[in-house]
């Protein structure tokens, strides 16, 4: 009898603990803070006639999320801006540019029973660029707008915190200039490997 009441006391407590815990309400809010790092493909496209390399780059990532539904939610992702080096042909120092990528995804959290969170996500990005450098001459990159997807994984810590790996791609493509003049487009489609901590209002 004790066996029995000690087992069903310890299955109604951990029913009460993960209940709570892995709930995504409708009119939930999620805030998450971390570190991203943005790594574009390795080709990216044909600048002046020169294959064009575009390094990567570390920084903070911020994310807003607000529920629509239960397991489905509208986030914005925002991050302080990253840096990148432009090289073309391997050896020439074309410059180097900062830029925003702010996106709207539209998340489905899949239900689960355990303290293991999965998701996914598509949505719109609009990539920013700004203080372009170049010895070379006027460098300007258009700003992009394009498809965004994301796959993550919610680990939960406490009832309502979280910490989160996800990994997105971004469809980023960018029309160039040298003082004035189209040299062509470069095509970044970087990936964002990310680790937040996301917590719950």
């Amino acid at each position: 009898m004790t066996k029995t009441l000690a087992a069903l006391t310890l299955s109604t407590a951990l029913v009460a603990l993960a209940a709570p815990a892995m709930a995504q309400n409708q009119g939930d809010w999620t805030v998450g803070i971390g570190i991203g790092y943005l790594d574009p493909k390795s080709d990216n496209g044909t600048l002046a006639g020169l294959d064009a390399e575009v390094d990567s780059d570390t920084r903070p990532i911020f994310t807003a999320e607000y529920f629509v539904r239960d397991n489905l939610g509208i986030e914005l992702l925002a991050a302080t801006p990253f840096s990148h080096d432009v090289t073309l042909g391997g050896s020439i120092d074309a410059g180097s540019v900062k830029q925003l990528p702010p996106t709207l995804s539209l998340n489905y959290h899949f239900p689960t029973n355990s303290a293991w969170k999965p998701y996914v996500g598509a949505g719109i990005n609009y990539t920013i660029f700004f203080d372009e450098q170049s010895d070379l001459g006027d460098l300007e990159l258009d700003n992009s707008v394009g498809i965004a997807f994301q796959a993550g994984l919610d680990y939960m810590v406490t009832e309502k915190g979280a910490v989160r790996l996800n990994v997105r791609w971004f469809d980023i493509d960018s029309d160039v200039t040298l003082d004035g003049v189209d040299i062509g487009t470069a095509e970044i489609d970087p990936w964002l490997v990310g680790v937040s901590y996301v917590h719950r209002f």
